[in-house]
């Protein structure tokens, strides 16, 4: 008896490791991903860029498993979060270093201080705007013919892959909201600024449906007035929010989430909208309930809120780094970008996608 059971044991031991391993071996959800944005998703392609919107120093990437990388915080970004939970077993190379076949699980294109507009961010440096990241997918697209032989294959495939785009911050922070070196502010009411955003926005969108995208998530933008650095600038307290850019912000979402009706309703492929926006207030409103203790200031960064100057080359950054949202004066830490990954792909709440979430997206 005693011999048979212990046979048992070691059967259910093999059948439990065999079980772990095909999981560990399953294929994605969706064939591939690609990732269109700014530095809040960048992975890398502003590195040999002549740029100040650059991460690939210390402290960046002190919790990320291949140091810094040229990620825009301390460990993962929001894709990465929605690569892992997608299934993929490696997160999206940049588009700096995709080669070969490994461009057939998807390609980041996102670059710091990139826009919507082709100005905006040039203060900064070289950045790839949201026009150049979608003539980089078209060269990929012919590289993906040459790889699966022909363009009903290529269509077919890309037709299966999730598409995500995050742009628009910029647009505000680094054009709208800087008079000093933008007369957008001056040209145009909020109004219309969010109107000319979202018209250039739709007219890249169709680019990217015509080159086979049928699966995409528009992610809003989130609580930039309430940003260390906005704050540091901005808040006479240092704590309450900058509301004239929030209320911008809210004018450009709504009309991203109008537009995401009007796309559905004229093509044949998904959108779904991410409220971004919801999520960040919701974390904002109720730190202690995300494990957060610090909202308001960069875990690492120099002067007001920590949030006056980014932070610095091989400078320390905050030991309880969980406990911050921020991790410098712009970008969450990898504990805010789990939360907004999380969040984008299986909704906690109702408003956080519309009209559905990643996950079910990605089953369509």
């Amino acid at each position: 008896m005693a011999r048979e059971m212990k046979k048992m044991v070691v059967v259910c031991g093999i059948v439990l490791l065999l079980n772990l391993w095909c999981k560990a071996q399953a294929d994605p959800q969706v064939p591939c991903y690609f990732i269109f944005g700014d530095s809040l998703v960048d992975n890398g392609n502003n590195n040999q860029l002549q740029s100040l919107a650059r991460a690939n120093y210390p402290p960046y990437g002190i919790d990320f498993q291949g140091g810094p990388t040229g990620r825009f915080s301390n460990g993962k970004t929001a894709v990465d979060v929605i690569a892992e939970l997608l299934g993929f077993d490696d997160y999206i190379p940049p588009y700096v270093s995709a080669r070969g076949r490994d461009i057939l699980k998807g390609v980041n294109y996102a670059s710091a201080a990139a826009g919507i507009r082709e100005e905006t961010g040039r203060q900064l440096g070289s950045r790839i705007s949201f026009s150049g990241q979608v003539k980089n997918y078209q060269n990929t697209v012919s590289q993906v013919v040459n790889l699966l032989g022909d363009q009903n294959t290529t269509a077919d495939y890309l037709s299966k892959c999730i598409y995500s785009l995050g742009m628009g911050s910029n647009d505000y922070l680094n054009n709208y909201f800087m008079p000093l070196y933008y007369n957008t502010g001056s040209q145009y009411t909020p109004q219309q600024y969010a109107d000319v955003l979202i018209q250039a926005y739709t007219q890249q969108i169709r680019l990217l449906y015509q080159y086979g995208a049928r699966k995409v998530v528009l992610f809003g933008l989130g609580q930039i007035g309430c940003s260390p650095n906005e704050l540091a600038q901005n808040s006479p307290d240092g704590s309450t929010c900058v509301q004239r850019i929030n209320s911008a912000i809210q004018i450009f979402n709504n009309k991203l989430k109008s537009l995401v009706n009007t796309l559905n309703s004229n093509s044949n492929a998904r959108f779904i909208y991410i409220d971004s926006y919801g999520v960040s207030q919701d974390v904002i409103n109720n730190p202690s309930s995300y494990g957060f203790k610090v909202t308001n200031a960069g875990c690492c960064g120099v002067g007001r809120n920590n949030g006056q100057i980014t932070c610095l080359p091989y400078q320390t950054p905050c030991q309880n780094r969980n406990e911050y949202l921020f991790w410098d004066a712009f970008h969450p830490t990898e504990a805010g970008n789990i939360i907004i990954g999380r969040r984008a792909y299986s909704a906690q709440s109702a408003s956080d996608a519309y009209p559905i979430d990643i996950n079910r997206l990605a089953q369509l």
